[in-house]
């Protein structure tokens, strides 16, 4: 699945430095500490990363500094991004606003937390084409 992927972003709750590793053999990763990662990650990742990728503005968040993260509160927070990653909840989540904005929670793609099934989520991004996105369930 992951093969032909060009970037990984990561939205926090890692784990272990060896897992970023893991990830950086198959592509670039940009990633962003969670409220369960300790200081080893905190001291190495930021809270909040934006990046440009195929002309889109992106912001890479765990979302936790907001309480409940909600797409409403990240568009607060964030009104530049067109896409927003985020984590914290692990509730996979998909929203398109405007055919130019997303907003998407990937769930998580360790081990099965708070009975929701393991996922991932995949972008696919062209200059001058609104972004296309799914969530596939592992």
């Amino acid at each position: 699945m992951f093969k032909e992927v060009d970037h990984i972003l990561h939205g926090g709750d890692v784990g272990t430095w060896d897992i970023l590793i893991g990830l950086q053999a198959l592509a670039p990763v940009t990633a962003v500490y969670g409220n369960t990662d300790g200081l080893e990650l905190r001291g190495k990742l930021p809270q909040v990363a934006q990046l440009q990728l195929d002309g889109f503005d992106i912001v890479v968040t765990h979302g936790d500094q907001f309480g409940q993260p909600t797409p409403a509160k990240l568009h607060d927070a964030f009104p530049k991004a067109e896409i927003i990653v985020y984590g914290h909840t692990h509730k996979p989540l998909l929203e398109l606003v405007d055919r130019t904005v997303t907003v998407m929670n990937p769930g998580g793609a360790g081990p099965k937390r708070f009975a929701l099934a393991p996922s991932v989520g995949i972008l696919e991004l062209e200059p001058g084409i609104p972004p296309r996105a799914r969530l596939v369930r592992l």
